[in-house]
């Protein structure tokens, strides 16, 4: 089931990013706009510059050159927490959580940004503080935990979960935000198949359902995710891009096969 952007409207622009770590160029000049509405992904081998282009967005690294619009506006000075006030989330390769704190309090720690109380209400929990946090944690509790199917699991301490289990945590951790953009660092690596089937299913959920209707800009190596739930697709090699379509324009393209899959046949086929 592919998904399909509500309108035209560009949400993110790209545009000439440079980025480059002493002698190794890791982003030379990509451009891309992503829709809002759609979910839009970033292939290529190790080491194309995926991450680096999904740094660049939220803001952990600074491009050396080039401009980062969201919703038409300049965002490329801006710094990650910033970026996130506009609306954009964030999950990771390598899983970003406190380990030593329980499901819930990571998720929570994803609302912050909206929270309006002062240091001194929040730590006396008094008065439009405590009602502000019962709010937030009843949109966590009712929104967040049911939709992702974690609820058996909401008081058990991230650090003693199963790996599949701590992914879903992470994902709705980066919901906990309300996001515009989400952004998903190769959310199936390390699942089996079953749980791989249940991350493309929420994160098409998170897509189309009213309740959400987030963008995501995906990066993934399972390259029959990628060409199932994808409307758009982005090829990086080597830091330049080589190639963007739909999914089957650009599993066409003689480039992307020599370039990312080699001798390796039926590596975009679907799973369904």
């Amino acid at each position: 089931m592919m998904a399909a952007p509500d309108t035209g409207e560009v949400l993110l622009k790209v545009d000439n990013l440079h980025m480059g770590f002493g002698g190794v160029k890791a982003l030379q000049g990509v451009s891309l706009e992503v829709q809002r509405g759609e979910i839009f992904s970033v292939i290529g081998p190790n080491g194309a510059g995926k991450t680096v282009l999904l740094n660049c967005i939220n803001g952990l690294y600074r491009p050396q050159q080039g401009r980062i619009a969201f919703a038409g506006k300049d965002m490329t000075g801006l710094r990650p927490h910033q970026r996130a006030r506009l609306g954009i989330a964030r999950t990771f390769q390598k899983i970003e959580l406190f380990s030593g704190m329980t499901v819930l309090d990571n998720i929570r720690l994803g609302r912050h940004i909206h929270m309006r109380s002062g240091l001194l209400r929040s730590a006396l929990y008094l008065g439009w503080a405590a009602r502000e946090e019962i709010e937030h944690r009843e949109v966590i509790e009712r929104d967040i935990v049911d939709f992702l199917e974690i609820n058996h699991i909401r008081d058990k301490v991230v650090g003693m979960l199963p790996y599949g289990l701590q992914k879903r945590v992470e994902l709705a951790r980066a919901l906990a935000l309300n996001p515009r953009l989400i952004l998903l660092d190769e959310p199936m690596a390390g699942l089996n198949l079953e749980e791989v089937e249940d991350m493309a299913r929420f994160i098409l959920d998170i897509n189309e359902d009213p309740r959400w209707r987030v963008t995501c800009i995906l990066v993934e190596h399972d390259m029959g995710v990628v060409m199932d739930i994808s409307r758009r697709v982005a090829v990086l090699n080597f830091g330049e891009k080589l190639a963007e379509g739909e999914p089957a324009e650009v599993q066409a393209n003689p480039q992307v096969v020599q370039a990312y899959l080699g001798e390796a046949e039926g590596i975009y086929a679907t799973r369904r």
